[in-house]
């Protein structure tokens, strides 16, 4: 049986990854087989995980590579494509290892040729997560405002970006150190999250509130409806348990919506620079607990990926 290296979780009651030798995935019907090149990392990653799964599990759920192998039923791709793709609760393992097997089902995008599979791998979850965002905020006008909680990660590397290329006003938040930072993306206003008056400071820039929010950062959701108008919607990207209030309506990402479209363009856009790709840092997949460490301070700019293809 062909082996691969993986980062997996020894058991049950594992709390961290381990490096070890696994049997590479066997592909079934509608499913394909992956070489990794690249793996994003995401703080997700070591919680997400199926039911019922066989230990030791590698975990992941976000990576680039190239089809090695397809299973009966398969018409939709072939060996040898490079993909970027989102493959989530998968029994079989996750994407940090050597090799992975998909489902057809799965969030799959096409690489543009020029692309690399670091730049590939930074897109899906980051990618998606910001356009369903956007998605949800139905009610903004075509001139609308828009605030972003904790802006200066990969979502809202590409969620300020993507609010300007539908001309919505964005004012964000984000550490001192990022402000420059979400500037040079587009924001129009940043402020310190740590500061007592920063809400006064978004207030004052948009007069009389904003037409809508996304918080990103955990439990940014409440903090955000006091930055937004009457009739607006903050849409809480981590789930934050809060009600809605002072005829500011709270909702999740638009998980029906189909973007896929959506994130070909953005591809695309990315590899004609009318979209910047922020990569704070790319680790060898041998230091990838170190980059899970990094992931999990909140505090990268833009997205951490690992790299099998050295």
């Amino acid at each position: 049986m062909q082996r691969m290296n993986a980062f997996v979780l020894a058991s049950s009651g594992a709390h961290a990854p381990e490096f070890a030798s696994v049997a590479v995935p066997q592909v079934g019907e509608r499913e394909l087989l992956v070489r990794i090149m690249a793996v994003g990392v995401g703080i997700h990653d070591s919680y997400f995980l199926p039911g019922g799964m066989a230990f030791p599990f590698p975990i992941g759920i976000e990576a680039a590579g190239i089809v090695e192998a397809i299973g009966a039923g398969v018409d939709s791709h072939k060996v040898s494509d490079r993909i970027a793709f989102v493959s989530m609760m998968q029994p079989k393992g996750g994407v940090w290892a050597e090799y992975a097997v998909i489902s057809v089902d799965s969030l799959i995008l096409p690489m543009p040729d020029a692309m690399t599979f670091e730049q590939a791998a930074a897109v899906p979850v980051a990618g998606n997560t910001a356009l369903r965002a956007l998605r949800a905020l139905t009610d903004l006008p075509d001139d609308g405002s828009l605030f972003i909680a904790g802006a200066s990660g990969a979502v809202g590397t590409f969620a300020v970006q993507l609010a300007n290329q539908r001309g919505w006003a964005v004012a964000a938040s984000a550490s001192p150190r990022n402000h420059d930072y979400l500037i040079e993306l587009g924001a129009r206003l940043a402020v310190d999250y740590h500061e007592a008056d920063w809400s006064e400071d978004v207030l004052r820039w948009s007069t009389d509130g904003v037409d809508g929010a996304i918080a990103i950062q955990p439990n940014t959701t409440a903090s955000s409806m006091r930055v937004v108008k009457s009739g607006g919607a903050v849409v809480t990207v981590s789930a934050d348990q809060v009600e809605s209030a002072g005829g500011v309506h709270v909702t999740g990402l638009a998980y029906g919506a189909d973007v896929r479209s959506e994130l070909d363009a953005l591809m695309d856009d990315i590899m004609t620079d009318r979209i910047t790709l922020k990569i704070e840092q790319v680790y060898p997949f041998a230091e990838a607990d170190r980059a899970l460490a990094k992931v999990q301070t909140r505090r990268a700019r833009g997205k951490i990926v690992l790299s099998l293809s050295a």
